[in-house]
């Protein structure tokens, strides 16, 4: 707790701080809700990396204005980079979203909370295990949900897949139209050369217990991110197939296209 305090001091600026109580994020006395996200646990990790953010990798947003400022929303996005770098910008741009700030709920790998200190961390700044059970009482929590149906589909493809979208789990869809929740789609543009991959080195990541060890830089690259928000989409009704599911996972990922599209039209080239 000292620790914390004295990060949080040396650490934290007014914008993060006033963005970060800005939030409406029901939390208990101490600070804490029922999946380990802290308020002032939350603020010194995004002083940490609101750097990568604004200098590293130049984000530029778009349409920040369709996130609802309150209220349930799943935001489905395309995974890429090898690394979580994806959602965490995401959910930097949720923090200061200048038209209401959100707090960024994460649905991360199973995996990715047995890393040593990264599982704590995770929690604190708002990542959850990625489970249907914990995405669904977040939802009606009010939550802000971020989920990347490809899963390690979309991340750890190699480069040569670049903006390729992967199959999609149809979880997401599920819950949205039993949960009464709309989707905004996202594009997230610059993540796939920032790490590019050359192949898998599936021998050793069994060993290790990971889903995939990449080939590719040991750190990566700053190469200018773009993050297009669409339009709330909508969807109801009863599900009488899967094939019914289908089509509508379709719709949002056509919108996800066009999310991406718009991104690379922006971009001159790798880095700016």
């Amino acid at each position: 707790m000292k620790l914390r305090q004295f990060l949080k001091q040396q650490l934290v600026s007014k914008e993060i701080d006033s963005c970060v109580d800005q939030i409406p994020k029901p939390v208990g006395s101490f600070g804490f809700d029922p999946w380990g996200y802290n308020v002032e646990g939350a603020k010194v990790w995004m002083a940490c990396l609101k750097p990568l953010y604004d200098y590293y990798f130049r984000v530029q947003p778009f349409g920040l204005e369709n996130i609802p400022k309150q209220g349930r929303v799943l935001l489905i996005a395309n995974h890429s980079g090898q690394i979580p770098m994806d959602g965490t910008l995401i959910g930097m741009a949720m923090v200061t979203n200048p038209n209401g700030p959100r707090a960024p709920r994460v649905m991360v790998e199973r995996w990715v909370p047995t890393i040593p200190f990264i599982g704590n961390a995770l929690n604190e700044a708002g990542g959850v295990i990625g489970d249907p059970v914990n995405c669904i009482k977040m939802l009606r929590n009010e939550e802000a949900v971020v989920v990347f149906p490809e899963g390690v589909r979309g991340s750890g493809k190699p480069f040569k897949d670049r903006y390729q979208l992967k199959r999609f789990g149809h979880g997401f869809m599920h819950i949205a139209i039993e949960e009464n929740t709309p989707i905004i789609p996202v594009g997230v543009v610059g993540c796939e050369e920032s790490l590019p991959s050359l192949g898998n080195l599936k021998p050793v990541a069994k060993m290790l217990g990971m889903p995939y060890l990449p080939i590719c830089l040991p750190f990566p690259l700053p190469t200018k991110v773009f993050l297009t928000f669409g339009e709330p989409l909508y969807f109801s009704g009863d599900i009488e197939c899967e094939e019914e599911v289908d089509k509508k996972v379709a719709q949002v990922k056509d919108a996800i296209r066009e999310a991406i599209a718009k991104g690379l039209s922006e971009r001159k080239h790798w880095f700016a």
